[in-house]
């Protein structure tokens, strides 16, 4: 069983930037492809970005190419998401998420992504 947390959420202004975090428990964190998803009022879920595990290859929703980084720390059993140049639109619940399949993420297979966390709320004003 693996336990995410996010932290990090905030409101922030249209330009700005904001990292979001996201803790696991367990031993076997280097095991799991990782990603973050976001959900906006009114939305489906949308994948936003996702880090393999091992060889740490990183892909990237095309709305946040370039304004956005995925990185994970794996003696700390943590991922981040370094977002820069905030939109409006960037506004929503980001989710933490771990598969052992990255596929199941880049197709945004919501419904078979092994775990998710409970999610951190951005908020991007104007």
């Amino acid at each position: 069983q693996v336990q995410l947390v996010e932290s990090g959420g905030g409101l922030v202004q249209a330009g700005g930037s904001l990292r979001v975090s996201c803790a696991t428990s367990g031993r076997t964190f280097s095991s799991y492809h990782m990603g973050w998803f976001r959900q906006a009022p009114g939305k489906e879920r949308e994948f936003v970005a996702a880090i393999s595990r091992r060889d740490g290859n990183t892909y990237y929703a095309d709305s946040v190419k370039g304004r956005f980084t995925i990185s994970r720390d794996n003696a700390k059993n943590t991922v981040y998401l370094q977002m820069n140049s905030l939109k409006p639109e960037d506004t929503a619940v980001y989710y933490c998420a771990a598969d052992n399949i990255i596929s199941t993420m880049l197709r945004q297979a919501v419904s078979s992504i092994d775990y998710w966390g409970k999610g951190t709320l951005v908020t991007v004003s104007s």
